[in-house]
């Protein structure tokens, strides 16, 4: 009998622990105070940069995601083709792809 007490008290314990657990790691967070509305909110400092423009030798961002959704087109693809045939040198062998992965 005392240790089916002794079962009972830990499992209780346990299962106090685990809701005060839950409890916890579920209470919503406090939302991030907001700047006081006297201070006027700064712009991040800019390391020996003026106005933001484009610089001659920069690349558009929507040029760069299209290489990148091309590259992993080309890695697609040659996965596929291994799965179909797989081989020790299409395993090995580079893609079309000019990035290097």
């Amino acid at each position: 009998m005392e240790m089916f007490l002794m079962v009972g008290a830990l499992s209780l314990l346990g299962v106090a622990v685990c809701a005060a657990l839950f409890a916890a790691a579920t209470r919503p967070e406090h939302p991030a105070t907001a700047p006081a509305a006297d201070q006027p909110v700064r712009e991040m400092p800019r390391f020996f940069a003026g106005e933001p423009h484009m610089q001659p030798g920069r690349v558009p961002i929507e040029a760069l995601l299209l290489q990148i959704e091309r590259h992993v087109q080309l890695e697609q693809a040659a996965a596929e083709s291994f799965h179909f045939a797989p081989t020790v040198e299409a395993l090995h062998s580079r893609t079309m792809s000019p990035l290097v992965h």
